[in-house]
């Protein structure tokens, strides 16, 4: 099992990732909506400005103050060392 850091020691299985996005758009505002409506939303950014959201395949909507690019990168890393 690989693990993902999204800040603040907070810590994301990796292979359940389905995408990391930026939570700017409409369509991604939603999906946040309609996670925190149904108990399915994690919020990760410790009272800070959101700036990357992490999708589950599990239905969850992770929510980080991390930028995506830094995450991605994390990701990546990972993979590179294995």
């Amino acid at each position: 099992m690989q693990l993902i850091n999204i800040g603040f020691g907070n810590i994301v299985s990796a292979n359940r990732i389905i995408a990391i996005v930026s939570p700017e758009s409409a369509p991604i505002k939603r999906i946040i909506q309609e996670a925190k409506d149904s108990n399915m939303a994690v919020d990760a950014t410790y009272g800070r400005r959101t700036r990357a959201v992490v999708i589950m395949d599990s239905g969850h909507v992770i929510l980080s103050s991390v930028q995506p690019e830094t995450v991605a990168g994390r990701l990546d890393k990972d993979d590179i060392e294995e």
